[in-house]
């Protein structure tokens, strides 16, 4: 079984990008401002000190994103599949990359937690896990909410994905519940780390929410 570098931890990350953005009127919605900045500079900025590596999962005319700098993974499927598809391409680019494990990051949530990839490694290291996933838990009623498009994936399960894609599953969770999928939970506090932008109402929601995030 792969396991990470018990010193250093070396580990890819890949930002999902790769949705249609309905409910945002279509486009790419991480280029939305939130104040001055993009959401996704935002998101590139808070991830880049958690991995060795980044690449930027998206359908869209790779020009757009030129300046950012980073490698553009499109899915390997023509049609639109969801964030599995997104996941899939990041695991192939980071087996060539030489990575053992590949972290991902939805490209519509600007606050995620700043130890994200450490505590997902951490959890990872615990019991050799091939998926390691993001929760939170409501304080009202308790119950934990997984939050599957931030994950740490062992690149030797892409067969195995793009198997479960090629037979028609695209829920990520339907993916990940075959594998036994270890949680991690994330404290919430004045801002869920994990609230994402999908309508102008969130975009709105995201600039008051902004002051409170580090």
């Amino acid at each position: 079984m792969n396991t990470l570098n018990k010193q250093t931890s070396p580990v890819a990350g890949v930002i999902l990008a790769g949705g249609l953005a309905t409910r945002m009127g279509g486009g790419d919605k991480t280029l939305k401002a939130i104040g001055e900045r993009k959401i996704l500079d935002i998101v590139i900025e808070r991830v880049w000190p958690q991995v060795s590596d980044l690449a930027l999962n998206t359908n869209n005319d790779p020009k757009i994103y030129k300046s950012l700098g980073l490698p553009i993974l499109p899915d390997h499927y023509e049609n639109r599949y969801g964030p599995l598809a997104g996941i899939l391409a990041g695991m192939e680019w980071a087996r060539q990359k030489g990575y053992s494990f590949l972290v991902t990051i939805a490209g519509d949530t600007p606050f995620f937690p700043e130890d994200l990839v450490s505590k997902l490694i951490f959890r990872q290291k615990q019991g050799q896990e091939n998926i390691v996933l993001a929760a939170t838990r409501n304080r009202s009623s308790g119950k934990i909410h997984r939050h599957p498009t931030f994950g740490l994936w062992s690149v030797h399960l892409r067969q195995d994905l793009r198997l479960n894609l090629d037979r028609g599953v695209r829920k990520i969770v339907q993916w990940t519940d075959q594998h036994h999928a270890k949680l991690v939970e994330f404290p919430t506090k004045e801002v869920d780390p994990f609230f994402n932008i999908n309508t102008p109402a969130d975009l709105q929601e995201a600039e008051n929410l902004i002051r409170f995030v580090k």
